[in-house]
């Protein structure tokens, strides 16, 4: 758990409590006391900020949401013009991208889906938002490569990213004990040659 000083202000105490907790346990098994007490903080000032817990739930996502834009946006600035370095730096980001110890969760986004189901709650927005960047941009990326169907590449590189994520959750189960993988991002990159020469299916 990160250290804390009085100096840091609240908010940031009770969106760094509700990230550690609600990624760690969940939201709907993390009451807001528990987040109270890791933040440090009184009834009054979580109501003032985030006027109650779906409130505190939809900024934590939305704050994560923008950490993992900004690392993505750098691997990006990274790579330059260069095509297929720009569409595997989505996995370089994620190499880069900190995952809380421990935690046998996967993808915090996915994990919160199944527990946040109602387009009403306000965290939906940021559920939504995710899934959008990363179809969105690993199009338009695709596109960039020279593919001949940039959709089916990018629903490729979408399931190689998910499936990277989903093997963070079971090395973490296992306590790190997996069968050696090729590393995703080879795998992205001969999905890429493999789409640039016109073939979408599994050989090539």
């Amino acid at each position: 758990m990160p250290t804390r000083t009085a100096r840091r202000p609240a908010r940031e105490r009770l969106l760094d409590a509700a990230e550690e907790l609600f990624y760690e346990h969940g939201v709907a098994a993390t009451g807001v006391d528990a987040v109270l007490r890791r933040a440090e903080v009184a009834p009054a000032t979580l109501y003032a900020h985030f006027a109650g817990k779906d409130g505190l739930v939809a900024a934590y996502l939305q704050r994560r949401h923008e950490r993992w834009r900004e690392a993505w946006d750098a691997e990006l600035a990274r790579c330059g013009d260069v095509a297929d370095a720009r569409v595997l730096a989505v996995f370089d980001a994620l190499d880069g991208f900190p995952a809380e110890p421990g935690s046998a969760r996967g993808c915090a986004f996915l994990a919160a889906s199944v527990e946040v189901v109602s387009p009403e709650h306000p965290a939906h927005r940021w559920l939504v938002e995710d899934t959008r960047l990363l179809v969105d941009r690993l199009h338009a990326l695709s596109a960039a490569t020279g593919a001949a169907d940039p959709a089916a590449l990018a629903a490729e590189l979408l399931a190689l990213y998910d499936g990277a994520l989903a093997a963070r959750a079971r090395r973490a189960v296992t306590g790190g004990a997996l069968p050696d993988l090729p590393p995703v991002r080879d795998l992205a990159a001969a999905a890429v040659a493999r789409h640039r020469g016109g073939e979408s299916g599994a050989g090539g």
